[in-house]
């Protein structure tokens, strides 16, 4: 999808960002594979021993972010269309059941620009404001207490709502699904970091332009705990929403 989106673009654009993609993903497919709590892969033992140091013996409190799972990515021949995003429809669909039934907030985070956002430009139409290409796939429509955030951009944090809604929500781990992952996941995650959020993305409930995107971003979360200053910030936080 990257290729496609980039297509209007100067060719010596088109070549710097087809080479960063591939310098990513040679890194990442570079790093031997170990095992995460669940199964994914990607860890990094200090990472882990850092998270578990700044959260103490206090239980994580998570909730599943589902960023971009919209028609217009997954509809065959859409404007930007994300075809690996299809695949992971009925392992996502899973996964959110269980966390409804676990009592885990779910929290879709939708792409959203108005008919007139020059950002359109770049990118071509797309998730427009009030068109059925702006909503959610059908078989992952939400339900009934589920939230929804729009953001204008690729981090679900920048001109949105979702800070506030997490801070409502008490949580101070993010699970991110969705696509793409090395765009959207991707900003999401490293701007959760910075917030002092820890970050998982499944991997069976992500979807990229390809594999080898897919790798580089979660290899690249994979290693990254949370800053610790805003770690500690995160927690004294949820422990004071949770006393009120």
């Amino acid at each position: 999808m990257t290729s496609v989106l980039l297509a209007a673009e100067p060719a010596e654009a088109r070549a710097a960002a087809g080479g960063m993609a591939n310098t990513l993903a040679a890194l990442a497919l570079g790093l031997p594979p170990a095992a995460l709590p669940g199964g994914a892969e990607g860890s990094d033992p200090l990472k882990a021993r850092i998270e578990a140091t700044l959260a103490g013996r206090e239980k994580r409190r998570a909730a599943v972010l589902v960023i971009d799972m919209l028609n217009d990515h997954l509809t065959p021949g859409g404007p930007v269309e994300v075809p690996r995003a299809r695949d992971i429809v009925p392992a996502l669909a899973a996964r959110l059941d269980a966390a409804r039934a676990a009592g885990l907030p779910v929290v879709y985070v939708m792409d959203e620009h108005e008919p007139d956002d020059p950002d359109l430009d770049l990118w071509t139409t797309h998730n427009v404001k009030g068109t059925p290409g702006a909503e959610v796939w059908p078989a992952l429509a939400p339900k009934p207490g589920d939230r929804r955030v729009t953001k204008p951009t690729y981090s679900a944090f920048t001109g949105s709502s979702l800070e506030a809604v997490l801070d409502e929500l008490a949580v101070d781990t993010l699970v991110l699904t969705g696509c793409l992952t090395e765009m959207g996941l991707l900003a999401t995650g490293l701007d959760a970091l910075e917030r002092g959020f820890v970050v998982e993305v499944p991997p069976d409930s992500q979807a990229g332009s390809g594999q080898q995107a897919e790798v580089a971003a979660m290899a690249t979360l994979a290693v990254m705990p949370p800053y610790v200053p805003a770690r500690r910030s995160r927690l004294a936080r949820v422990r004071a929403a949770l006393r009120v």
